[in-house]
């Protein structure tokens, strides 16, 4: 899960990180308290939405003067940010920070993420941090530092102090550094993070360092126990089409393509997309039904994929195990009812009743194509489409 920057930022503060004072508003009359509370002469208006690159498309602005940080608040609220993080469409500011400004010396980077090979977390450095950071890590892979933490452990001091000392940082400030730095790890272990990234990392006028900008994710998993994170879920910042699945426990994610995919298990889920792609289509969505495939939760997931208007075809590949065939075609038929079929839909079962099941899907009197494997039934989904 996901939350938005100035969110991020008020938990890590809560761990004794150093973060600019600011605060939310959600539309351009409460701006005006907000700035007699700061009293800045500079303050930075900055769109509250899930993506990066908001600065590149005017969602990060400094502002001086009252006048000015009104009418920026006026004209942020409420306009798209398309950014290579967002789709075609965009998102749409609900939400801005008023920040104070400060002057910057140096622009670093820090971030720390969940390493899937070690199991454990990795802390990820560079010198070079701000909007470039991609091209950093692109074109001069030597300036980002790693620093691998095994399985159970925690960020010692001595860790702390290589961070720093990669950062070339001395003094005051490598003591500012330092001391945020194993406040931002506490919180990341803490809170069941999956990724914090902090950019800039900066180093001010005074020699401190502060936290500028910051990502935070966490364990969706974890979720039942850091209850304060997950009240902070923006449901507008999510695809209505994931936000639905969640609610009847699918996994779900939206993609690219226009042939929709419901298939129990991770890796046959994995192995419809690849065998999709062979034949020359494009998955529209990542879908596993998860666990048994019970006929209510199949008509469910077949549903979801229909309402998605990117998808012209679907495909369902599933093993009966514990869940008979003719369940799950019962399931099928069941929902086309409901919606209408008329997009191109076919079925590949295989494991128990599955005769039973194709009988059910043949008499249903609608244009359900069932077929015997997987080779055929993504040649006849993607020719099907095509033909659309």
């Amino acid at each position: 899960m996901d939350i938005h920057e100035y969110q991020a930022k008020q938990l890590l503060s809560k761990y004794g990180v150093s973060i600019p004072p600011g605060e939310v508003v959600y539309q351009t009359h409460e701006a005006e308290n907000i700035l007699s509370w700061l009293n800045e002469d500079k303050i930075i208006v900055k769109a509250q939405v899930h993506a990066g690159g908001r600065g590149k498309a005017g969602g990060v602005k400094v502002c001086e003067g009252d006048d000015q940080v009104i009418k920026t608040v006026d004209e942020m609220i409420g306009m798209k940010i398309i950014t290579p993080q967002t789709s075609a469409e965009g998102k749409t500011v609900r939400r801005v920070y008023l920040e104070k400004a400060y002057k910057i010396e140096k622009e670093l980077y820090f971030c720390i993420t969940v390493d899937r090979e070690t199991g454990g977390n990795t802390i990820i450095t560079s010198k070079k941090g701000g909007v470039n950071i991609e091209e950093v890590a692109e074109k001069n892979p030597e300036d980002i530092h790693k620093l691998n933490i095994a399985p159970g452990g925690d960020l010692l001091t001595h860790h702390a102090r290589t961070i720093v000392y990669n950062l070339g940082l001395k003094g005051k400030t490598a003591k500012s550094a330092q001391k945020n730095i194993l406040s931002i790890y506490k919180a990341f272990t803490s809170l069941d993070a999956a990724l914090i990234e902090v950019n800039p990392f900066a180093v001010i006028d005074s020699g401190e360092t502060l936290v500028l900008d910051c990502k935070a994710s966490f364990d969706d998993n974890a979720l039942y126990r850091q209850r304060q994170v997950a009240e902070m879920k923006d449901e507008n910042e999510y695809d209505p089409l994931e936000l639905e699945a969640a609610r009847h426990d699918l996994n779900y994610v939206k993609l690219d393509g226009n042939i929709g995919l419901m298939v129990n298990g991770a890796g046959l889920s994995m192995a419809t997309m690849d065998i999709i792609k062979y034949y020359g289509g494009e998955a529209a969505n990542f879908m596993d039904v998860a666990g048994a495939a019970t006929p209510e939760r199949v008509a469910a997931a077949f549903k979801l994929i229909y309402k998605d208007p990117d998808v012209k075809g679907i495909l369902i590949n599933i093993f009966g195990g514990m869940m008979r065939c003719n369940d799950i075609a019962e399931g099928l038929v069941n929902a086309s009812k409901e919606v209408g079929l008329n997009k191109p839909l076919v079925v590949r079962l295989e494991g128990t009743n599955v005769e039973m099941g194709m009988d059910i899907l043949k008499n249903s009197g609608f244009p359900i194509k069932p077929v015997d494997t997987m080779e055929e039934a993504a040649k006849n989904v993607v020719e099907m489409v095509k033909g659309e």
